[in-house]
């Protein structure tokens, strides 16, 4: 029995009409892979090549410094800033999330209106930053802010809202939910709208109704929503500027210095201009999100039931 004959090569028309739609999809890719280098990839080099370096007085790096930067972020300010960053990230995403669940589910008991109500709390989302800073600023004031003169009208002692190292991170933390709050009504309101009309008829005929039917029905439905919302909510909070800010500027006494607030100081307040150790600390915050997202999706997405 003779041996199969080897496969003949491959045409030269047909090689060369491979090679030019391999050439045409690289040029459909060249201007996305550009704006990636640019605006991701050299960035990154540049920070971590900043982060290696000192620098003059105008920011210029200098000298090579190798982990020096590195190393003197083991210091007991350092770690509390990574702790309040935690804190703060804690204190915002876990209520933001279970805020916007519960008022998700407490519109779906309401016959009439529930477009109007779900509107309502997603308004917060249509605040910018800054504004809602501002607003909340008002309600803080020590003097004649909103929130004191209801604690005076009820004859209770006034609260240092920003003022206060034990109060002043709690105060942002609560502006920061509520600035949230209308994103997450949006994304778990369009999963509960997802959700097969069939699957809750079916579930209502077995008896399941209000709680029962939101917590074995309805909350494991809306968990790819709901993991969508942790994770991007973690990384916001590890990001967040503006509000610290605004607010309290990292004070008092840095009780509200998250490492983002931090590199800022150190990068562009006080004209100090130190973009190596602020570089230093950029690359430590990139860890702590990649850790922060690995760990979510190595956790919690096991128990994410997708439909």
């Amino acid at each position: 029995m003779t041996a199969p004959a080897p496969p003949s090569p491959a045409p030269p028309r047909a090689r060369s009409e491979r090679f030019g739609e391999t050439a045409l999809a690289w040029g459909f890719l060249a201007p996305s892979l550009a704006v990636f280098a640019l605006f991701l990839v050299y960035p990154l080099g540049r920070t971590v090549y900043l982060s290696l370096h000192g620098n003059d007085i105008i920011g210029r790096p200098d000298r090579f410094v190798g982990l020096g930067h590195f190393a003197e972020m083991a210091s007991p300010e350092f770690g509390q800033v990574l702790l309040t960053t935690l804190l703060f990230t804690a204190g915002t995403v876990v209520p933001g999330v279970a805020g916007a669940l519960a008022v998700v589910l407490l519109l779906e008991g309401v016959i009439r209106g529930q477009r109007l109500l779900r509107g309502a709390f997603a308004l917060p989302f249509a605040f910018s930053v800054a504004s809602a800073s501002v607003v909340f600023t008002v309600f803080y004031s020590p003097g004649n802010g909103v929130l004191n003169g209801i604690l005076y009208r009820l004859g209770l002692d006034q609260v240092p809202w920003l003022t206060s190292q034990e109060m002043a991170l709690w105060s942002v933390c609560i502006t920061t939910v509520w600035m949230n709050l209308g994103y997450g009504v949006l994304v778990l309101a369009a999963g509960i709208g997802s959700i097969p009309r069939e699957v809750n008829e079916a579930a209502r005929i077995d008896g399941a109704t209000g709680v029962r039917l939101a917590r074995h029905v309805t909350v494991p439905l809306l968990g790819p929503q709901l993991f969508f919302l942790v994770v991007i909510s973690t990384i916001n909070a590890l990001q967040s500027f503006g509000q610290i800010h605004i607010l309290t500027r990292g004070g008092p006494v840095g009780s509200t210095t998250t490492l983002v607030y931090s590199i800022f100081e150190d990068a562009f307040a006080y004209s100090t201009s130190d973009f190596g150790r602020a570089s230093a600390q950029a690359l430590v915050l990139l860890l702590v999100v990649l850790v922060c997202t690995a760990v979510q999706f190595g956790v919690i997405e096991r128990k994410v039931h997708y439909a």
